[in-house]
C-alpha cells in the first residue's frame, strides 16, 4: 500500500522531470504564495504580542556604545561604554554575534508598527557600524561566517523593512572586509577541523570548525533578490552545502544523524532559496525530504527536535534516552526560527497545509512559552523534555537565542496569512487582524477572534469597502476530523484540498465565517520502540504533567483528563484521575517554575 511518504517521493520525481533545469526566463518561474507585509497584520493582546513588545523594548534599550564595543576593539579603535558581557563581549564565546540579528528584528519591528523611533534607531546603529567595518574583526575569529551571515541578514532587512538608504553600501563594505577570512566554498561543520583549516590557512582559531555558514546562501540570495547586485547571487551558490548534504537528501538518503540540528535545519532554507532563485529541483527535493525526516524521525510531540543540539540516528532510542539523560532537549528560539522559515517556504511553494500544521505545533508548544528576554541578557535557550523538566534561563548571558527570539517574535506577523491573486490563505488560528487589498482594489479586513487552541471555535469577521468576489482558504489540520464551516450562520461544505477548505463567493461588509475544529485527545509515543512512553496531545496542544514523581496512570485515565476553568492557555489546567491521585496538566505557555514532564509511562 502506498504511504503518504512514498506518494510525496513519487510526486517529487515527477516534478523533477518537469523542472530539471534552472529557469531560462523569469516567465518560467512557478508562482508561489506571497507573504503579507509585517504591517498588514495586527496581533491582538496576548502572549505573542507581549513577546514581540518585550523583545523590541529590550533591543531599543541597549546602549549603542556597548553594542559597538566588540566591533571597535577588534578593529583597533577606541571603544567607550560598558561591555554587554556574556557571549557578546570581546572576550566572550562569540563577540558581537547578535548585532546583525538585532538590526534585523528592529527593522521588522518598524515594518510591523510604523514606529519611527525604531527606524531612526536602525539608521543610527548602521551609521555607527560603518566606520568600524574591518577585516580585523574576522581575523583569528572562532565564527567568522556565522557573524558575517547575521550582519548580512540585518543589513538587507534594514534596506527592505526600514528603508535604509545606507544599507547596500554598508553591505558591500562588509562583504569586502569579511571575504578574505571566509572559506572559499561550503564547509560541513561536522567534518574534521583540519579540512576547514586547510580551506582558509592558519589565519583562524583552532575551533574554526564550529563555524555556521548554513544560511549564507539564503541571505545572499535574498540580497540579490532585493537589488543588491549580481555579485550576491554568485556568492550564494558558492556556499550551498551540496556534496555532503543536499545531494544525498535530494535522493532521499537520511544523512541527518549526528549533525548540529539547528544549523542543518537552517541550511534547508538556503536550499529553498536556491530553488526559488535558480529553479534547482534538487534543492527543493532536498528540503522536502529533510522535512519528512525531521517530522517523522527527529521530532518530539511538541514539534521540537535535536536533543543536545544533535539530530538522532533513525530507528534508534536516542529520543527516548534523552528523556532521562539531558535537559537540553530543543534549542527553542533558534530552532523555532529555523522551523518557521522552512515550513513557510514549503507552504508557499506547495500550498500544502501540512506544513502549516507543523508550524502551528511548534508555535504553541515551544517558542510561545519561552521565558522573557531580560535587559541584562538572560535568555531562554532549551526546552526541557526530561522526565524531571523545568523552564530555566540559560547560564550565559546573551546566547545565540537572544538573537533569534526577537526575530521570531517579529515574524509572528507573517506566519498567519498568505495570498496569491484573489485568494487569501488563513494559516494560523490566533487573535489578529489582516488588512488586504484585492487585485480589483477592494480594501478587505479579516478580524480573527478565537481562544483556540483552548476552544474549538474560530470566528473571522469580514469588512470590505464594497462587495467583491474572492476566495478564502482555511487550513484544516490533519487531526481535525469533523471540522465544520459556517458563513453568516449557515452550514456550508467547502471542498478541501491539501489541507485547506476553499470558500469562494461574493463577500460583503459584515460577513462572518465560523470554523469549528474538534480538539481530540490523543496519545503520541516517543518512538515506535517505546509505545508506552507517551505525551498527551489535545488538538495541536501538548499537555505537560506537573509532578514531583512518576504517577501511576493508564491510557484511559490520561485520555479522560478534564479541563478546568480558565479564559487563557496560561490560566487553564487539565486534571486526570490516576492511581497516584489527581494529575495536573498544563500547556507549555502555562508552565511556571514547577517541575514537569512531557512524557508519561502508561500501563
Amino acid at each position: 500500500m502506498a504511504t503518504r511518504r512514498t506518494f510525496l517521493q513519487s510526486a517529487g520525481l515527477a516534478l523533477a522531470a518537469l523542472y530539471s533545469r534552472p529557469y531560462l526566463h523569469a516567465s518560467d518561474r512557478p508562482v508561489f504564495l506571497e507573504e503579507f507585509g509585517y504591517g498588514d497584520v495586527t496581533l491582538a493582546p496576548g502572549r505573542a504580542l507581549d513577546q514581540f513588545e518585550n523583545t523590541q523594548s529590550v533591543l531599543m534599550g541597549l546602549n549603542e556604545d556597548s553594542l559597538l564595543k566588540p566591533w571597535r576593539l577588534r578593529a583597533g579603535l577606541p571603544a567607550p561604554g560598558v561591555s554587554l558581557g556574556g557571549w557578546y563581549a570581546v572576550n566572550g564565546f562569540c563577540p558581537g554575534h547578535t548585532f546583525g540579528q538585532w538590526i534585523s528584528a528592529l527593522s521588522r519591528g518598524y515594518a510591523a508598527t510604523g514606529d519611527a523611533r525604531r527606524q531612526a534607531h536602525v539608521d543610527k546603529l548602521l551609521a555607527l557600524y560603518q566606520p568600524v567595518i574591518s577585516g580585523r574583526f574576522y581575523k583569528n575569529f572562532r565564527f567568522p561566517a556565522y557573524v558575517f551571515d547575521k550582519v548580512v541578514c540585518g543589513v538587507i532587512d534594514a534596506h527592505q523593512f526600514a528603508h535604509s538608504s545606507q544599507a547596500f553600501p554598508i553591505l558591500d563594505q562588509t562583504v569586502d572586509a569579511a571575504l578574505p577570512y571566509l572559506p572559499s566554498h561550503a564547509l560541513d561543520r561536522d567534518k574534521p577541523q583540519l579540512e576547514w583549516r586547510a580551506s582558509i590557512g592558519d589565519n583562524t582559531t583552532p575551533d574554526y570548525g564550529w563555524d555556521e555558514p548554513y544560511t549564507l546562501p539564503e541571505n545572499l540570495y535574498l540580497a540579490w533578490q532585493r537589488g543588491a547586485g549580481a555579485r550576491y547571487k554568485k556568492l550564494a551558490g558558492r556556499y550551498l552545502l551540496d556534496k555532503t548534504y543536499f545531494d544525498p537528501l535530494s535522493e532521499d538518503k537520511d544523512v541527518l544523524a549526528n549533525h548540529h540540528a539547528y544549523s542543518f535545519c537552517n541550511a534547508l532554507s538556503s536550499a529553498m532559496e536556491a530553488y526559488i532563485c535558480t529553479g534547482s529541483q534538487k534543492h527543493l527535493l532536498a528540503a522536502k525530504n529533510a522535512f519528512e525526516m525531521i517530522s517523522e524521525v527527529q521530532s518530539f510531540a511538541t514539534g521540537g527536535w535535536g536533543p543536545n543540539e544533535s539530530f538522532v540516528a533513525p530507528d534508534s532510542s536516542t529520543l527516548f534516552n534523552s528523556l532521562s539523560s539531558t535537559h537540553s532537549s530543543f534549542e527553542t528560539p533558534c530552532g523555532s526560527y529555523a522551523h518557521f522559515k522552512l515550513t513557510r517556504y514549503l507552504l508557499r511553494v506547495t500550498r500544502d497545509g501540512r506544513y502549516g500544521d507543523s508550524m502551528e505545533r511548534v508555535f504553541y508548544n515551544t517558542v510561545l512559552g519561552a521565558k522573557r528576554l531580560e535587559p541584562d541578557g538572560h535568555a531562554f535557550y532549551y526546552s526541557d523534555y526530561n522526565f524531571e523538566g523545568k523552564r530555566v534561563y540559560f547560564g550565559d548571558r546573551w546566547p545565540c537565542c537572544s538573537g533569534t527570539l526577537p526575530q521570531v517574535a517579529a515574524d509572528y506577523h507573517i506566519l498567519g496569512y498568505f495570498h496569491e491573486g484573489d485568494t487569501v490563505y488563513v494559516n494560523l488560528y490566533h487573535p489578529s487582524t489582516l488588512r488586504w487589498t484585492t487585485p480589483d482594489g477592494v480594501a478587505v479586513q479579516l478580524e480573527q477572534k478565537t481562544r483556540y487552541p483552548l476552544d474549538e471555535n474560530i470566528a473571522l469577521g469580514v469588512r470590505a469597502s464594497r462587495a467583491s468576489r474572492f476566495t478564502v482558504r482555511l487550513r484544516i489540520p490533519a487531526w481535525a476530523q469533523g471540522a465544520t464551516v459556517r458563513v453568516n450562520g449557515n452550514r456550508v461544505s467547502p471542498p478541501v484540498s491539501l489541507g485547506f477548505a476553499t470558500l469562494r463567493r461574493e463577500w460583503k461588509d459584515g460577513d462572518r465565517i465560523e470554523l469549528t475544529l474538534p480538539l481530540p485527545m490523543r496519545l503520541e509515543p516517543i518512538d515506535p520502540q517505546h509505545s508506552d512512553t507517551v505525551a498527551l496531545v489535545r488538538g495541536p496542544l501538548v499537555l505537560f504533567a506537573l509532578n514531583t514523581e512518576a504517577p501511576r496512570v493508564t491510557r484511559q485515565q490520561l485520555l479522560a483528563a478534564q479541563r478546568g476553568p480558565g479564559q487563557t492557555l496560561e490560566e487553564t489546567v487539565w486534571h486526570a484521575q490516576t492511581g497516584s491521585g489527581t494529575l495536573r496538566l498544563v500547556p507549555f505557555t502555562g508552565l511556571g517554575e514547577d517541575r514537569y514532564t512531557t512524557y508519561l509511562n502508561v500501563s
